[in-house]
């Protein structure tokens, strides 16, 4: 899988304003909802922090990785997004999130899912690749990034 193939260039937010977990959340949902118009960014937000409620998706070394399974969606959608200053995400290592990767998938999509969270998860286990999208400038290095990534797998 390919992360162009669900992180376009326009699903990537650099600057992210929230200082709290839900209010990135909310932030990342307005972001994918430019995208899926029929879903409204308040529905979104709600679904993910049920979500978290069962267990912070923040995986520590900065980054974070909220999911949801979506009824009425029939492919996977993302968005990512990069805080300059961090966020408490109850992260596995307590330390503040930077960078979101929000992965969204269609209700009945096991697979599809766990192979985007796999993938994903592989990526940001490189401290190269976290360093380079924490260096990036704005959000057409960002989306560069991501492209250099994908041609390098």
């Amino acid at each position: 899988m390919r992360i162009q193939e669900i992180i376009p260039p326009e699903a990537v937010v650099d600057g992210l304003r929230a200082e709290t977990k839900e209010g990135v959340l909310r932030e990342l949902s307005e972001a994918i909802c430019r995208r899926l118009p029929a879903l409204s960014p308040d529905r979104l937000t709600a679904i993910l922090m049920d979500r978290e409620g069962l267990g912070s998706t923040g995986i520590g070394e900065g980054v974070a990785i909220p999911h949801g399974k979506i009824p009425g969606i029939d492919r996977i959608f993302a968005v990512f997004g990069r805080s300059r200053g961090g966020v408490q995400f109850a992260s596995l290592d307590g330390k503040p999130a930077r960078l979101f990767f929000l992965i969204l998938a269609p209700e009945n999509s096991a697979g599809m899912h766990l192979k985007a969270l796999a993938r994903i998860s592989r990526l940001l286990k490189d401290q190269r690749f976290r360093g380079r999208l924490l260096a990036a400038e704005g959000t057409e290095g960002l989306s560069q990034v991501l492209r250099e990534e994908d041609e390098r797998a």
